[in-house]
């Protein structure tokens, strides 16, 4: 398998952080090596939270302009920033799923229109999966499982056996959250249609 060089992008209480522990324990599962960085911003109260991950023989995990193979943006706004860290002929999967803001809550700032966030995605970068995994999540019986359907979706492109992330779910979460991270996690692979 080739290096992967991955940005999860999302924002505070979404388990960003968790689905970086799961991604690098089902790589170190199958043999890779799984750096990480990642970064905080007031991640408690729903702020900027941005991972950058190597899957392979890298040695640091921090991934500049261009260099990303995939992006995993768990909010819309939030993968659309990261956008410019996208290789030319990399993926984007980002959940349809907006969170809003504070500063929007309060009417400081707006919301970008969602369409055309996503259309201009599209116009951007050739590969865009888009996945209303909030819908996924709570169809799992989980509703603070869209980080398990993104991890899912993402599985698809990181040549990790499925295998290796369920034993990962089945050792991570206490047995009473099992099942419902597992369903999220397979309607998430399910969703994508790998080209």
């Amino acid at each position: 398998m080739k290096d992967i060089a991955m940005v999860i992008a999302g924002v505070g209480g979404q388990g960003v952080i968790t689905a970086t522990t799961i991604i690098g324990y089902a790589a170190l599962k199958s043999g890779l090596n799984a750096i990480s960085s990642e970064v905080h911003g007031m991640a408690q109260r729903g702020g900027i939270v941005t991972v950058d991950m190597r899957l392979g023989s890298r040695k640091s995990p921090l991934i500049g302009k261009g260099e990303a193979d995939i992006i995993l943006g768990f909010e819309p706004v939030e993968a659309y920033r990261a956008m410019e860290k996208l290789k030319k002929d990399g993926i984007m999967i980002v959940s349809t799923n907006p969170i809003i803001p504070f500063t929007v809550g309060i009417g400081v700032e707006k919301y970008p229109d969602l369409k055309e966030l996503l259309n201009d995605m599209r116009k951007k970068i050739e590969r865009v999966v888009e996945i209303d995994a909030l819908s996924l999540a709570k169809k799992a019986g989980n509703p603070s499982g869209l980080n398990m359907v993104m991890i899912g979706a993402a599985s698809k492109y990181l040549g990790i056996p499925a295998e290796n992330f369920e034993e990962v779910i089945r050792d991570y979460f206490p047995d009473r959250f099992v099942e419902a991270n597992l369903k999220a996690f397979r309607l998430g692979r399910e969703a994508v249609n790998n080209d």
